[in-house]
């Protein structure tokens, strides 16, 4: 009789135990789901299944690129097709650079040979890209929608197409941005201001200016962390100093 009371007491105290870690391990993944759930929300991007099967078949940009249309350029990316493949094509251009450069990656050195057959774009799908994201402010969820990009990978095409454009750029007569430095030039560009205003003397530039609208985050409370709260949107503001020949000579932005 005292052996059974003492078994029965053992089989009570391992039948709470096991109630116990029951509920702990309960309440645990209840914690865990309830913490996804909360992650989920902030979550503002797509994955693979959710996006177009192939990033160079059927995608927007494929077809925004193959109309070659010049209006759907400059309402894209602020260029025509002409100075699109003015930046795209030619010795030294984006093209180019990416085709002949690494993408870094963590197990990737810029030394490594570039393996264009298994990038997501080619040059022009890059260009595009990042041109979009530079001239809008369009949502990175979108760019992944456009481009049919994972987050990852929309992430790791920007920054490295940021940094080839920069240095297309670079050395692209075209692009500088400089003030006229001899005393000829600076007369000759008065003289065509005075043809069209007489009486504006010594004037060799004009000045006018940009808001261009920021991307913000959906996230209210990452927004109110990041942005003046008092505005009904938010911008960077540039003002532009260009010549009567229409060449840009400084810009200067700021938000």
């Amino acid at each position: 009789m005292f052996w059974d009371d003492n078994h029965d007491a053992e089989e009570e105290i391992e039948a709470a135990a096991a109630a116990y870690w029951a509920v702990v391990t309960s309440n645990m993944l209840q914690a865990r789901q309830a913490r996804n759930e909360r992650r989920h929300k902030h979550r503002l991007y797509l994955i693979r299944e959710e996006l177009l099967p192939n990033p160079r078949v059927g995608t927007p940009w494929q077809r925004l690129w193959q109309s070659q249309s010049n209006r759907a350029f400059v309402t894209t990316m602020g260029f025509d097709v002409a100075t699109f493949r003015r930046l795209l094509e030619g010795p030294g251009m984006f093209g180019e650079r990416w085709d002949m450069s690494s993408i870094p990656r963590n197990d990737v050195g810029r030394a490594s040979a570039p393996r264009t057959d298994r990038r997501s774009l080619d040059g022009a799908g890059a260009l595009g890209l990042i041109l979009h994201y530079l001239g809008s402010a369009m949502l990175e969820v979108t760019l992944q929608q456009v481009f049919a990009l994972t987050p990852t990978t929309l992430n790791r095409y920007l920054e490295f197409a940021e940094e080839i454009l920069y240095e297309t750029l670079s050395v692209m007569k075209e692009a500088r941005i400089t003030m006229p430095h001899r005393v000829e030039d600076l007369n000759r560009l008065s003289e065509l201001i005075q043809e069209r205003h007489p009486l504006l003397e010594g004037a060799v530039a004009s000045i006018d200016g940009l808001s261009l609208v920021s991307q913000t985050s959906d996230d209210p409370e990452i927004e109110n962390a990041t942005f003046n709260g008092w505005k009904t949107s938010h911008c960077i503001n540039n003002v532009l100093v260009f010549s009567p020949e229409g060449v840009f000579c400084i810009s200067l932005s700021h938000s």
